[in-house]
């Protein structure tokens, strides 16, 4: 049965170093929660906290109704999968598998049987008798997962997982892992800096920075609608503009930035004329097809660089600013024509209110 997981105002300092600062989280029964943020913000210290590794200064950790924050790891009902396999070279895959419930005194038939089955349930269970150097590395991940799942933890904490995989390999797993969480019904956490990653299979993610969190939400609520500036540059591209409110209507915000009036849609209002706010526009926001007349968010300027990668081209335009200078601007054009290079080109765009992302500053 899937648990919840309770983290409140978590504190661990190495020397001086503060890792986490009154850090909270909660994780729902059978969510796969992601911590994401830039090396160093404190997401594998969190997590190994909650997997019994460190011991916090202040705080408590709560696995489903039991405080854990004093248990010993083995006594928590969490398995860990780490970015190394760490799998024994000497041993089958069977044998890798098994090894936890041996150490738990299962009989051996029972540990067979169940290391097969956590096998099966990765696709691996037609290797069983090989060794881990006649794996590949996504294969071996996939071992690793399995040896994790056959104790039956009440929780699964996996810290960049894929991170050791290339590309191709990464984006097959991440879809895996989701579905083998999914399928066994457990709880996981998740530690990773790949923005893609925690997007693209996260029920909820929070996003950390210099040992606390900044923002906690679904991949949509987070990318659409960032807490900050660091938030909105870390998950996903974005042009910044510094503005300041200058009128407020019903559904909408006007801000004075460097580049011109810009109007917005926020989904969260609370604003006020002459707050200080920084703007965000999303290159793929920027749309290329010729705006209604009168339409708001209009940029004229130049392409100074274009790549084109086939299903997409990536522009930067340069926009001018009021004080003299010249504003870059990144936008992604989708199905763009073949073999066309807007580099010199004049370029009007335009942007939606509900694309422009208004953030207090």
């Amino acid at each position: 049965m899937a648990v919840s997981v309770k983290v409140e105002k978590l504190s661990k300092t190495f020397g001086t170093f503060v890792a986490l600062r009154d850090v909270s989280i909660d994780v729902r029964p059978g969510e796969l929660f992601f911590l994401l943020g830039p090396s160093g913000c404190g997401k594998t210290t969190l997590l190994r906290c909650i997997a019994g590794f460190h011991a916090p200064d202040a705080g408590t950790i709560r696995i489903g109704d039991r405080d854990v924050t004093h248990v010993a790891p083995h006594r928590r009902d969490t398995a860990m999968v780490f970015q190394s396999y760490a799998l024994w070279p000497h041993m089958t895959l069977a044998e890798n598998v098994g090894f936890g419930l041996e150490m738990r005194k299962v009989p051996r038939a029972e540990v067979r049987r169940r290391a097969l089955e956590a096998l099966d349930l990765v696709h691996m269970a037609d290797r069983a008798k090989l060794r881990p150097n006649q794996l590949s590395g996504g294969q071996q991940q996939r071992v690793a997962l399995a040896r994790a799942l056959v104790v039956e933890p009440q929780c699964l904490l996996l810290d960049e997982p894929l991170s050791n995989l290339d590309a191709k390999l990464r984006v097959e797993m991440r879809a895996d892992i989701r579905h083998i969480c999914k399928r066994a019904g457990l709880t996981a956490i998740y530690v990773t800096h790949d923005q893609k990653e925690a997007l693209s299979i996260a029920d909820r993610l929070a996003v950390m920075r210099d040992g606390a969190v900044e923002q906690v939400g679904t991949p949509e609520e987070v990318y659409r609608d960032p807490a900050d500036s660091f938030v909105a540059g870390f998950i996903g591209e974005g042009n910044f503009l510094a503005g300041r409110v200058s009128r407020v209507s019903s559904g909408t915000v006007e801000v004075a930035s460097p580049c011109g009036m810009f109007v917005a849609a926020p989904r969260v209002g609370g604003f006020a004329v002459g707050d200080a706010v920084s703007l965000c526009v999303r290159p793929e926001a920027v749309r290329f097809d010729r705006p209604a007349a009168g339409a708001p968010n209009v940029l004229a300027g130049r392409f100074v660089e274009s790549v084109y990668l086939g299903e997409v081209a990536q522009h930067v335009l340069e926009v001018p600013r009021e004080d003299g200078g010249a504003q870059a601007f990144k936008a992604f054009e989708l199905g763009p024509a073949a073999g066309r290079n807007r580099s010199g080109e004049t370029a009007s765009v335009w942007v939606e209110p509900g694309r422009v992302i208004v953030m207090r500053v």
